[in-house]
């Protein structure tokens, strides 16, 4: 817990203002390396460890309850990498199951999902180590033994250009068939703008009953890419013409058709894998630099800044996920462990064409 304002007590109870229930606080601790320190109360700008809340969870506020007061909530960035978990025994596999719920109930930033063919489970977060830590920490605090796959980098599709597509499905089996007819037209957009959708037709062409229906289609089918797959983001659909049929036209009959017009659409427009972009800086002793460098660069990398700090570099560069695995060890070997490093999410990019061949086998 971050404390903000007043003080918080051990043994006290406290409001809940985003799950609206009381909490009572057990216990404080000042968590150190390796070791913790009992606190009887914790003022503005401490964080301490709070033992006994049982409902509340990362990015919830708790308050007094005659001075609720809820705080911005908190906005994690999507997974970028993500790997393939199978437990190695049937009691592994039970472990696993309450490992995961609780690791992602103190970890917003960890996604736990299944692949629907393999059915494996599928663990998403913020980079390699993230992911070498929560695999880790299954093992030690649960006593969950995995065999963990290889890391998969979460690419993105997106158009280039702008391109128009008419999706029409009629069918006629006997009795009420099926019939939904529009066009979308597929516009770029800024990097992080996310998917849109819009309309530029009136309720007289087409019943605006069928609108919604139509946005569904289309952000269903963006989830899957034309390219490879990939979820599609920096787009927006507009809804340009359409037809129906008074008696077979339907929801679901446009949904269909939202999703034609989508792929012949998303085919027209150029479309591009991108890749998520990493801000690395390495601390590296000065007479290592140069190895350091040459490293960065063999990975596609485009140093930003260079700056000195007393007999140490400290080298600001972007460089693409795909080509961070297995850097800990690397950076370690070439200065003989004396560098460090730090990276987050910045931005994702174009794939180079000789890279996106190797992805997409076209």
């Amino acid at each position: 817990l971050r404390i903000y304002s007043g003080v918080l007590e051990a043994g006290k109870t406290g409001y809940n203002t985003t799950i609206r229930t009381r909490e009572r606080v057990g216990r404080l601790m000042v968590m150190h390396a390796d070791h913790r320190e009992e606190k009887k109360s914790a003022g503005p700008g401490e964080i301490v460890a709070a033992i006994g809340l049982k409902d509340t969870s990362t990015g919830q506020t708790l308050c007094p309850q005659d001075a609720q007061i809820s705080l911005e909530k908190i906005t994690f960035p999507d997974p970028v990498l993500s790997v393939a978990v199978e437990p190695k025994t049937r009691s592994d596999q039970e472990k696993m199951s309450t490992a995961l719920l609780r690791l992602a109930d103190e970890d917003p930033t960890l996604v736990v999902s299944s692949d629907e063919e393999s059915g494996q489970v599928i663990l998403a977060g913020m980079g390699e180590l993230h992911l070498e830590v929560i695999v880790e920490r299954m093992r030690r605090e649960f006593g969950v033994d995995a065999t963990v796959g290889a890391p998969r980098v979460a690419y993105r599709e997106t158009i280039t250009r702008t391109a128009t597509a008419q999706g029409r499905l009629v069918r006629q089996t006997g009795g009420h068939g099926q019939f939904g007819d529009c066009t979308l037209r597929l516009e770029p957009l800024a990097t992080g703008s996310g998917l849109q959708f819009e309309s530029e037709i009136t309720g007289s062409t087409l019943p605006r009953e069928y609108f919604k229906p139509i946005e569904q289609g289309f952000r269903e089918a963006a989830r899957s890419g034309v390219l490879a797959g990939y979820p599609v983001v920096d787009m927006k659909a507009v809804l340009i013409d359409g037809s129906y049929h008074e008696v077979d036209s339907s929801e679901m009959a446009f949904k269909v058709a939202a999703s034609m017009a989508f792929k012949t659409a998303m085919n027209r427009g150029n479309p591009t894998l991108l890749e998520p972009i990493m801000k690395i800086e390495v601390v590296t002793p000065s007479e290592y630099l140069g190895d350091v460098l040459g490293d960065l660069n063999s990975r596609r990398s485009q140093v930003q800044n260079m700056d000195a700090r007393g007999k140490t570099q400290v080298v600001t560069a972007f460089i693409p996920l795909a080509e961070t695995f297995q850097y800990a060890t690397q950076v370690r070997s070439i200065t003989t462990g004396r560098a460090s490093f730090a990276m987050e999410l910045d931005h994702y990019s174009p794939v180079p064409r000789n890279v996106a061949e190797k992805l997409t086998g076209i």
